[in-house]
């Protein structure tokens, strides 16, 4: 048990390359890719659909975005991974709900959001 404590101690110490995300959000998260010996840092931008597991170890997010040809792209990062380098909110949506499943079914016009001004 002492493993997972001292874990959870160093989880309480945010990581200040993420800021607080909410789901709704549109986020632009750079990501270390490794390609064999070389390492390179790709964006990936698209709305928050879900969060999990608050501020603790384990927490992560799942972002999803529109590829080409209109094929949805959904990637889960871990919130205190070493992998994420950081990211970047664009903009707050409007949103009722925790979970934003239904933008799976939805496409172009009707799949937007309404932005939050704070």
């Amino acid at each position: 048990m002492n493993l997972v404590e001292s874990l959870e101690r160093q989880m309480a110490t945010p990581n200040p390359n993420v800021p607080d995300l909410s789901v709704g959000d549109t986020v632009r998260v750079h990501v270390r890719i490794v390609e064999g010996d070389r390492e390179r840092i790709q964006p990936f931008q698209g709305t928050i659909i879900r969060m999990r597991n608050g501020k603790s170890a384990g927490a992560s997010f799942t972002v999803r975005r529109i590829a080409s040809n209109g094929i949805g792209v959904e990637r889960t990062f871990l919130l205190y991974s070493p992998r994420v380098e950081r990211v970047e909110v664009m903009r707050h949506a409007k949103v009722r709900r925790a979970k934003l499943y239904f933008l799976r079914e939805l496409s172009g016009r009707a799949a937007r959001l309404k932005e939050r001004r704070d």
